[in-house]
This record gives structure tokens, C-alpha cells and sequence, in this order.
């Protein structure tokens, strides 16, 4: 299973102005989108004897912003693969794992081993992980274990049982370690790159190939 989310941040609750303005969202939803946009057309082409599914999920950014004066809330991100692990698509679907996509197209990307993806699915990071040193992208894809997140892996895993690992842009130098013009203005197309999105793209189609086809 393969998924990422389309939907984009309605407001830059990180950005100095304009703030209750939607953010055009290139790296934070739509890069992942066309990552996997791309590898369905390859495998589409290619044909393996391998079952994938591809989800795109909505209503993931909408989540309360930090400064909002309003009571906590809690779950508030996320809402799209929320209520797809409560309500499947296929009463008993099931997946051997799931791999996530979420801001994949920065300039020189950083994908760390991230905390939650470690927690329930530590093989599913190691599989990736040594396939993309293998086909020449340990540069974006380190060996380097960081603080667990909430994200659409999050509620896959606690709710729908299938484990599912996030590939996830990791900024060192940002307070909040996102990215650096996460939830902003500065969200735009000029902030993408292809040598990281090919990093990813291919990647994700080396792990796919050499799976082996359930019997």
C-alpha cells in the first residue's frame, strides 16, 4: 500500500502574513501525490505480479493551528486516513505494508528513520532504507533515527493494523524540524526538485520489484 495526501494546508499559520490564507502546498501534499502518480504509470507499464494499492488521502492538513485560541483539540490531523482505517474500503482489507509519502520533493532532502515509523514498523524502515542505499540514495535517505510524528502512518497503524512506515522530510536547522517553509506562502512549484523526487520515486519501484508475490 502506498499512500500520500492531497488536500493542502487551508491556512500559513507558520508564515508572518496572510495567514488565513490557503498555502499552495507543492512539497507539503502534492509532491508525494506525484510521486505515486508517476509509479502507477511504471508499474502500470511494467505489470508485476504484484498487488498495489495507492490512496490519496484528504482532510489530512486541517489540523488546529498552534496559536489557535480555541480549546484543544486532539486528532485533528489526519482526518482523511482517520476515518479510512475506521471505515475500509474492503471490510477486510489488509496490506503487507504501507509506505508513506509527505513532503518528498525539497532541494537535497533528508529522510531520517522517523520514531513512529521505528515503533511499529522497524523492518518496513530497514527494507526501504537499505534499498534505497543500494540504488545510490543514501544521501537522502540516512541512517539517522528522529522523534516520532502524528501522520497518516499513525492511524494506519494503531487502526487499521497495517503496518506503515513514513517517508518524511527532516529539517535539522528548523525549530520544528519540518521543513522550512512548511505550512507558508513559500510552499510553491520553484521549491521542487526531480533528483529528490526520482530519489523516492525510484526507490519506492526497487522495493516493489523485488517483493515477492504472495501465493
Amino acid at each position: 500500500m502506498l499512500c500520500a495526501h492531497w488536500d493542502t494546508r487551508p491556512f500559513a499559520d507558520q508564515d508572518d502574513e496572510r495567514k488565513n490564507e490557503a498555502i499552495d502546498g507543492a512539497n507539503d501534499g502534492a509532491s508525494g501525490v506525484g510521486v505515486l502518480i508517476e509509479v502507477a504509470r511504471q508499474l502500470a507499464a511494467a505489470n508485476p505480479a504484484l498487488g498495489v494499492d495507492i490512496i490519496f488521502f484528504d482532510a489530512e492538513d486541517y489540523g488546529q493551528p498552534d496559536d489557535s485560541d480555541l480549546p484543544r483539540m486532539e486528532d485533528s490531523y489526519c482526518l482523511g486516513s482517520q476515518y479510512w482505517a475506521k471505515n475500509l474500503h474492503n471490510r477486510n482489507y489488509q496490506a503487507r505494508y504501507g509506505i508513506l509519502l509527505d513532503m518528498v520533493g525539497a532541494q537535497n532532502a533528508k529522510f531520517t528513520q522517523e520514531g513512529t515509523s521505528m515503533q511499529y514498523a522497524p523492518e518496513i524502515v530497514e527494507k526501504v532504507w537499505k534499498i534505497a542505499a543500494a540504488s545510490g540514495f543514501s544521501d537522502y535517505f540516512i541512517n539517522e533515527r528522529t522523534k516520532g510524528i502524528i501522520d497518516d502512518h499513525f492511524y494506519i497503524n494503531r487502526l487499521a493494523g497495517i503496518k506503515c512506515v513514513d517517508v518524511i522530510h527532516y529539517e535539522f536547522s528548523s525549530p520544528s524540524n519540518f521543513w522550512t517553509h512548511w505550512h507558508t506562502h513559500d510552499d510553491t512549484i520553484d521549491k521542487i526538485d526531480k533528483n529528490s523526487l526520482k530519489a523516492v520515486g525510484q526507490t519506492l519501484l526497487e522495493v516493489l520489484f523485488r517483493e515477492v508475490p504472495a501465493s
